[in-house]
């Protein structure tokens, strides 16, 4: 069993020092390590993968905070075998969701589906077709607040890691956002804000773009202005319809999604205020 340890704190000289001999004291073989100086804020960031035999995570935790006290590191353990538990939200659109049920069922990310919620009921076979539990939990305007209770009471009762909202066409109220900051991942197109409303691919074609692409970010409180974790563009042209660029649309914003869940999945995000540290 292996672990990353993540961290992020204002960059100073000995910090690779001060973290390799800790983990050499504590019996760690370091199998990857990736770092990062940001200059302009004087911030450091890390990122180690290691092999500490039988230790357990909480003792790993106690035993490192005395590190991270001396040099005023935010840190993380995780255990690097262990997939993270993800509830996928989705409305009428499939693509992300059968991407990322796809990608799981073959090992080729480290998550877990234990359900599935939908405000309709578009989807609920294709989450049968993969064993996966499917809750229809409807959006009424003036029931908003019962469906995030009942989401919520998902995310406690199956112990959830992550959210990820696979094209679900809900806004999260700012509240479930604090609740889960951190946990929820959301996909978009890349026109915002150029091209809101319901037909972005029709407006895109009629402006002629040659790129269009997919942004996945963390969700906040400000609407589809979280840090973002991964980003893809892919080139049109003349010759496409608004159709031919919705599919390719929906392409890109599939692969998107599940390279951010993965890089999410496998600890290699730390957040910095409105911006990410991806170590990719």
């Amino acid at each position: 069993m292996s672990h990353v340890l993540t961290l992020s704190c204002p960059d100073r000289p000995g910090l690779v020092h001060a973290v390799s001999g800790w983990v050499v004291s504590a019996g760690g073989n370091i199998l990857d390590s990736q770092q990062f100086s940001d200059m302009a804020e004087q911030m450091f960031y890390l990122r180690l993968h290691v092999d500490f035999g039988p230790a357990k995570l909480d003792e790993l935790r106690a035993g490192f905070e005395s590190v991270a006290a001396a040099h005023q590191m935010d840190f993380g353990f995780v255990v690097a075998e262990t997939p993270l538990r993800t509830l996928v939200l989705v409305s009428k659109e499939g693509h992300c969701l059968n991407d990322l049920l796809y990608r799981q069922s073959i090992g080729a990310l480290n998550i877990t589906v234990p359900a599935i919620v939908s405000n309709h009921r578009d989807l609920e076979r294709l989450a049968r077709s993969y064993d996966v539990a499917f809750h229809h939990v409807p959006v009424a305007p003036e029931g908003k607040a019962d469906a995030e209770a009942e989401l919520l009471a998902l995310v406690d009762e199956l112990d959830i890691d992550l959210v990820v909202l696979a094209r679900y066409m809900q806004i999260l109220s700012d509240q479930t956002c604090a609740r889960l900051d951190g946990r929820v991942i959301n996909i978009h197109h890349s026109f915002l804000p150029s091209f809101k409303g319901a037909k972005p691919y029709r407006q895109a074609h009629d402006r002629g773009v040659k790129l269009i692409g997919a942004t996945a970010h963390y969700v906040t409180a400000d609407l589809d202005e979280g840090p973002i974790i991964a980003q893809a563009v892919t080139p049109v042209d003349h010759r496409m319809t608004p159709a031919d660029l919705a599919g390719a649309g929906r392409d890109v914003e599939s692969q998107t999604l599940s390279r951010a869940v993965g890089l999410h999945a496998t600890a290699r995000v730390i957040r910095s205020g409105h911006r990410t540290i991806v170590f990719d």
